[in-house]
């Protein structure tokens, strides 16, 4: 596969999805033709989520996240999860992957990992395996880690006036979660890359522009990929 797959994780209100939107207008505004020059004629730039980024994710999405929806058991969500990463995997990120794109993510395994494995308390090597079979062994080329305390965080996802059944879970949860990622973080350093998200939302743009410039020249710029 030529293409990258990129993802933006981190606990509620890091501002990861702020920072993907941000970025993809970027990219698609003269960064990509900054960075690679001619070369990004040719790349298209891709933006999706998990869970949501199929018409089965989107249905997927409103009963995981619906603040107002019954109770769900840690099994049965984590399973809904993984359903939603399967569909993404095979119909959207594999497909453009293919084609050459770059992809932009909110969300993806390691998510599952922090959430239902740290934050819920299910075993982590059936979340492995589940994460194995939903990507067929696909992991992201590069993992931004939007870090933050959770409680400004929390803070911040309040202000947005809209709190969804996740954001709604106690602080002693999200203080796992935040582990978690703390954890994956130290265990892939090669993949992700840690983003202080206390900063200005200015600040923390420029401080992913910069990883975005030396990843791409490096993935782009190598003469087997050029020729």
């Amino acid at each position: 596969m030529s293409g990258k797959l990129i993802v933006f994780e981190g606990v509620e209100g890091g501002g990861k999805t702020t920072q993907l939107k941000r970025c993809s207008n970027w990219l698609r505004s003269g960064g990509l033709q900054d960075c690679l020059g001619t070369l990004a004629q040719t790349i298209p730039l891709v933006v999706t989520r998990e869970p949501g980024g199929t018409l089965l994710g989107t249905k997927v999405r409103q009963l995981l996240l619906d603040k107002d929806s019954s109770p769900i058991h840690p099994r049965a969500e984590l399973l809904l999860y993984a359903a939603d990463r399967a569909e993404h995997v095979e119909e959207l990120i594999k497909p453009q992957l293919v084609n050459g794109a770059i992809i932009l993510c909110d969300r993806y395994t390691d998510s599952t990992i922090a959430y239902q494995g740290y934050g819920r308390g299910i075993d982590l090597k059936l979340i492995e395996q589940l994460n194995q079979i939903a990507t067929a062994g696909l992991e992201s080329d590069l993992t931004l880690w939007l870090d933050i305390d959770v409680e400004i965080g929390l803070e911040r996802a309040r202000q947005r006036g809209k709190v969804d059944r996740m954001e709604q879970a106690n602080l002693a949860f999200h203080r796992r979660v935040q582990q978690g990622f703390q954890q994956l973080y130290q265990q892939n350093p090669d993949r992700m890359v840690r983003v202080d998200a206390s900063y200005s939302e200015e600040e923390v743009h420029n401080s992913i522009q910069k990883i975005f410039r030396e990843r791409l020249r490096t993935w782009f710029q190598e003469p087997s990929i050029l020729s």
